[in-house]
């Protein structure tokens, strides 16, 4: 009985227990779970890899050559720089060999024995390409020193100036030959002109060739250049968008004033030394217009040629010897157009002439006073046998058809033919030392510089536009007295494809120039 009370008291005991513990648990100590924290292991790289993999492991690296001033060598497909300093009086070596590292730097030895430190050029084949990707699909070209991209993505207009490695030397030497070839254009047609009559098809064909040069350059070159000066977004948008076509009008005008000031001047002198003695020559008082319609040319002429050679050099060398090819053919067709009309200079080309008396074959009029009053004695030389009495006070005519052997150039003398090609021959390489003097200061984005140089190609455009189709293609094609109004067929037909031939090809290089 008694076992039996003392296992019921510890089955009560092992009962309270259990159940203290269920109602107030004894305080124990939580674990608490750290934050899943993933850690990022960077992965190599595998072109650093690969590149210090190489650099580890080539033995020689080889063909060499020059980005501006630094040296790089090729190892497979894999580019190095070399940390040398090369001058331009020393050769390239060909190659560096003996290739090795110490810890993490390669060294070569070069051909002289030095030991040369070389890197990969990692870094800089990805900025090539990003340069390349950022160009493609765009079509670049220089215009007064301004690069334009036609078509491709549009990318944010920076304004400041560029800089770029300009070979100077190259631009040096070519300056003489551009010399040369502008001297050669300008000069040949007036040299010629002393053994061929300048009334020669040969001159004819000339001539009309040189017309369509002057109006395609007008239209297609300088007034197309001056609407992309004005059109730069450097200057923002444009509050009169007809500018370049306003400052056309402007020279157009502008050389009609000095033509029609010129003549008129002419024709008063003329007037004004009339007196009780005259002569009358066919050829001096044509001559004389001559020279102001040629100096108009020149003066539009020599701006442009002035703007070409400045902005020739100044272009980068990716596109330079482009440029250069394309305006050594434009000063080429430029010279002969000016040469032939300067080469024309007081010799009449037309098939007859203004005076009365030209229409006679070889008729010289002469016409004297006796001391008596009111008697004069005409002799014409054409019939001996007819004297005619006449009333006037003492006048000396004397006056030649065209159909003469008579070269004579009016007042105008080989001398000052010479000088004006002269002028025209070197404007152009003094344009280009003045740009190799600016190089590495000019600025074509610059406002002003775009400004000048839109006002100075549009004004040029509306000289030459003036001497073009009215001075020289209306007035040899539809004016009394023109060479081409009695032209034959033959002549007729070799000059409208000559002026055509000469519009078409100067048309074709204002894409590039």
């Amino acid at each position: 009985m008694v076992r039996l009370s003392l296992r019921a008291s510890a089955l009560y005991s092992l009962l309270a227990v259990s159940c203290g513990q269920a109602i107030s648990p004894a305080p124990r100590t939580l674990r608490q779970r750290a934050p899943h924290v993933v850690t990022a292991v960077a992965e190599p790289d595998p072109t650093a890899t690969q590149t210090a993999d190489d650099s580890s492991t080539i033995t020689a690296v080889s063909e060499c050559h020059l980005h501006g001033s630094a040296l790089y060598c090729m190892a497979g497909t894999a580019k190095y720089e070399v940390h040398t300093t090369v001058t331009a009086t020393q050769d390239i070596p060909a190659a560096f060999t003996g290739c090795h590292s110490h810890g993490a730097e390669t060294f070569c030895l070069a051909p002289d024995g030095e030991h040369v430190e070389i890197q990969a050029a990692a870094a800089e084949e990805e900025e090539e390409q990003a340069d390349e990707s950022s160009t493609a699909g765009l079509s670049c070209h220089f215009h007064a020193g301004v690069e334009h991209c036609t078509s491709g993505s549009e990318s944010q207009v920076s304004c400041a100036r560029v800089e770029r490695d300009y070979n100077v030397r190259l631009r040096i030497g070519l300056l003489f030959v551009m010399l040369v070839t502008s001297a050669i254009g300008v000069f040949t047609p007036i040299l010629v002109a002393s053994f061929i009559s300048p009334k020669h098809a040969v001159f004819t064909v000339l001539r009309q060739f040189g017309t369509g040069v002057i109006i395609s350059t007008a239209f297609v070159h300088l007034l197309t250049h001056a609407n992309l000066m004005f059109q730069n977004e450097c200057l923002g948008e444009l509050a009169y968008e007809a500018t370049a076509a306003a400052i056309l009008m402007a020279g157009l005008f502008l050389s009609f004033c000095i033509e029609y000031t010129g003549n008129r001047f002419i024709q008063w002198h003329q007037d004004k030394a009339r007196s009780d003695s005259i002569e009358v020559a066919g050829q001096a008082p044509a001559s004389k217009n001559d020279m102001v319609n040629i100096g108009v040319l020149e003066a539009g002429v020599i701006f442009h040629s002035l703007i070409i050679g400045l902005t020739l050099v100044v272009a980068g060398d990716a596109f330079f010897l482009t440029l250069f090819a394309v305006i050594v053919f434009h000063q080429m067709f430029e010279g002969l157009a000016l040469g032939t009309r300067i080469a024309a200079l007081g010799r009449p080309l037309g098939p007859t002439s203004t005076l009365p008396l030209a229409a006679a074959t070889t008729t010289t009029a002469i016409i004297t006073t006796e001391a008596k009053p009111n008697l004069a004695s005409v002799t014409d030389a054409s019939n001996n046998n007819s004297t005619h009495t006449l009333t006037p006070s003492t006048i000396t005519i004397s006056a030649t058809s065209p159909n003469s052997t008579n070269n004579n150039d009016g007042d105008v003398t080989m001398r000052q033919k010479l000088l004006l090609a002269s002028a025209f021959a070197v404007v152009t390489p003094l344009g280009m030392a003045i740009g190799i003097g600016v190089l590495h200061n000019f600025n074509g984005n610059d406002p002003a510089t775009v400004v000048a140089i839109g006002t100075l190609d549009a004004l040029s455009a509306g000289i030459l536009v003036w001497v073009g189709v009215v001075e020289m293609w209306a007035h040899d094609w539809m004016l009394q007295g023109g060479e081409m109004t009695r032209a034959g067929a033959g002549r007729t037909a070799g000059g409208m494809a000559a002026l055509v031939v000469g519009m078409a090809g100067m048309s074709l290089l204002g894409k590039w120039a």
